[in-house]
């Protein structure tokens, strides 16, 4: 790879993991990045998915350091993910998403409104009988992953909002607790595009250690500055999210 692509992709995916780290959202940067670096889709793809998963192993483990992973209802979530990532990839080939991508354009507004003008719009609210946990944090991997495989960018974000408005979990619970589930996902899309050839290492491995900066980074401001600090980027990555799929609907 030419020196120009290294000089596009490593600040973007350092940024990106700045973001992910704290709201999710982090492909809507990195996976530009490398098509800006012109790699194909595919290879862009393969190679986000290396720099990805390091990131957010780096990620999972400064949450778990600053005791801010919920492994009782991430695990659960993660083994699920997985096989939802599959079912939803799989019914890709056969129906047209576009029907859902408009749902989730309608969807993204009414979500984005919650958490700017309801001051409890992040609050640790359990919706969900005691003691069901582990059965719900199953069931909510299993849909999650299913959009993952059907439609993708903004998996982290709404996790992250189940995980509050929902599980009762607080903000920097949820936003560490869900990066376990990403990883899982991230890790299953990495050995498939490494089997099929379609990652360059050398520059995933750069840009991941631009991308670990990035989520360390990310992931320390969140331990110190709490529930407002990720109420802030999760409205940028929302906007983001809604820009993106507009765009991709109209183009």
């Amino acid at each position: 790879m030419p020196i120009q692509a290294y000089l596009i992709v490593c600040p973007l995916v350092m940024l990106a993991g700045f973001v992910d780290s704290i709201a999710g959202g982090g492909g809507l940067i990195s996976l530009p990045a490398y098509y800006l670096a012109g790699l194909s889709p595919e290879i862009a793809a393969g190679t986000n998915k290396l720099s990805a998963s390091l990131g957010t192993t780096a990620s999972v483990i400064r949450y778990q350091a600053g005791g801010k992973v919920r492994l009782s209802a991430a695990l659960p979530a993660a083994l699920t993910a997985v096989p939802g990532s599959i079912l939803g990839a799989r019914l890709l080939m056969h129906i047209n998403p576009e029907y859902i991508r408009w749902m989730v354009i309608a969807a993204i507004p009414i979500v984005a409104a919650v958490v700017l003008f309801k001051k409890d719009g992040l609050a640790a609210v359990r919706r969900i009988p005691a003691g069901t946990l582990p059965f719900y944090c199953a069931l909510i991997g299993l849909v999650i992953g299913f959009y993952d495989g059907l439609i993708g960018p903004g998996t982290g974000t709404f996790l992250i909002l189940i995980m509050t408005m929902v599980l009762g979990m607080d903000a920097v619970d949820a936003s560490g607790s869900a990066k376990v589930v990403n990883l899982a996902s991230n890790l299953s899309s990495l050995i498939v595009f490494i089997i099929g050839g379609k990652v360059i290492v050398p520059l995933g491995l750069t840009a991941a250690a631009f991308g670990i900066a990035g989520n360390v980074l990310g992931a320390s401001l969140t331990l110190r500055r709490g529930a407002r600090f990720i109420r802030l980027i999760l409205l940028v990555v929302l906007t983001l999210l809604l820009a993106k799929m507009v765009i991709d609907m109209l183009t």
